[in-house]
């Protein structure tokens, strides 16, 4: 079992960054596929980006394609996504989840949720 925990969330302008951040307070990320989601209230949650046990192959949303990036550090057991170009339909509740094997978009293929860190984009 893991527990996961998100932080780097805050207010951003539009066109600018942030970097969110998932430990393992408990557990390791090593050997589980990881995903980031995001949700806004009244609506379902969207998956956002995908990763690789290994690290080596990845997935993202359409909306979010060539501006975020989903990266993990083993060693660290830490899981980052790299947001550049935020735009104000990016404000959500952004969530790190920890699944099986392989890698999914979909969010019933993961096992284990942080508890959200907010990101809010002024205009």
């Amino acid at each position: 079992q893991v527990q996961l925990v998100e932080s780097g969330g805050g207010l951003v302008q539009t066109g600018g960054f942030l970097r969110l951040s998932c430990a393992a307070s408990e557990g390791t990320l090593s050997g589980y596929a990881m995903g980031w989601f995001r949700q806004t209230p009244g609506q379902e949650r969207e998956f956002v980006a995908a990763l690789s046990r290994s690290g080596g192959s990845s997935y993202y949303g359409d909306s979010v394609v060539g501006r975020f990036s989903i990266f993990r550090d083993n060693a660290e057991m830490t899981l980052y996504l790299r947001m550049n170009n935020l735009k104000p339909e990016d404000t959500a509740v952004y969530y790190c989840a920890a699944g099986g094997k392989f890698i999914s978009r979909s969010e019933k293929d993961y096992d284990y949720w942080g508890q959200g860190t907010q990101v809010t984009v002024s205009s």
